[in-house]
């Protein structure tokens, strides 16, 4: 087997780094060298412990938020801990639920960044947009039932609902949608939806805590999802597919093997979530 040359993360640069939605095993190689290389890591509150446990024995653990309905850091004060720690020669991971640049805020961070003239280096993870839907045994797309697929988030700036969203035109032109951060939303949209013209007995999924032990899929319809997404904890992160693949779950689950890496944590995670958090939620 050749070796291999990895890139150098040198002090005083900032890496973006994808946790993906769980399941340690997801990670890239250059992930897993971010984290045994950092001198200092700022986490999502949803990246799970056995990512976390990847670290090196000398980072420094610091939990920085972002859960709906949870205190949590601001993004400018955020961006400005980048840049601090990075101006004290520091090797800093901004460690990101999903991909950094997939509602994750990574684009926020890295303009910042830029501005200020601190080098940086975007990992990308594995978003909850395909991991979880692999995980639940749902093709994203089909030859036959699923050309194209869009993602789309179910919550803006502040919490409020997104702007600029056209849900009549998306209704039309994706035969797969998949919401990140729609749960407490998914009854207006599913109605603006089938206001556009969507059948109401089109099928849904509401898959939570994606990659992990604690993974649970639930099926509903369009007409039916408002009421379903009501059993789901509020505070569980979850992604919402609508399409007709999803009706694939219930062929393809109880075959499928989809149990994720486990690591035994070497040290005490300060903030950390249990290992079975999910990563997924954004903005």
């Amino acid at each position: 087997m050749q070796s291999m040359i990895a890139p150098e993360f040198a002090q005083g640069s900032v890496w973006l780094v994808g946790a993906g939605p769980g399941d340690p095993g997801l990670l890239t190689l250059h992930a897993v060298r971010a984290l045994q290389e950092a001198d200092v890591v700022l986490h999502d509150a949803l990246v799970s412990r056995g990512v976390l446990a990847l670290a090196g024995s000398r980072a420094r653990l610091e939990p920085i938020g972002k859960r709906a309905g949870r205190p949590s850091s601001k993004q400018l004060r955020i961006n400005q801990r980048l840049i601090d720690l990075a101006r004290q020669g520091l090797r800093v991971v901004r460690l990101k639920g999903g991909d950094p640049f997939v509602f994750g805020r990574g684009g926020e961070e890295a303009i910042a960044l830029a501005a200020a003239g601190i080098p940086f280096r975007v990992v990308p993870g594995i978003t909850a947009g395909t991991g979880a839907l692999a995980y639940a045994g749902i093709p994203m797309t089909h030859r036959e039932i699923g050309q194209a697929v869009t993602f789309v988030t179910g919550s803006g700036a502040g919490g409020h609902p997104p702007r600029g969203v056209d849900w009549a035109a998306l209704a039309k032109a994706s035969p797969v949608l998949v919401l990140f951060m729609a749960l407490g939303r998914i009854g207006e949209i599913a109605d603006k939806l089938i206001a556009a013209g969507r059948s109401p007995a089109e099928p849904v999924a509401l898959i939570s805590d994606a990659t992990t032990n604690r993974q649970r899929c639930r099926l509903a319809t369009l007409r039916t999802v408002g009421r379903a997404a009501g059993a789901v904890r509020p505070d569980a992160a979850t992604l919402i597919v609508i399409g007709r693949t999803v009706a694939l779950h219930r062929i393809l689950s109880a075959w499928q093997q989809a149990s994720p890496l486990s690591i035994a944590p070497a040290r005490p995670a300060a903030g950390a979530p249990d290992q079975n958090a999910a990563a997924g939620g954004k903005p």
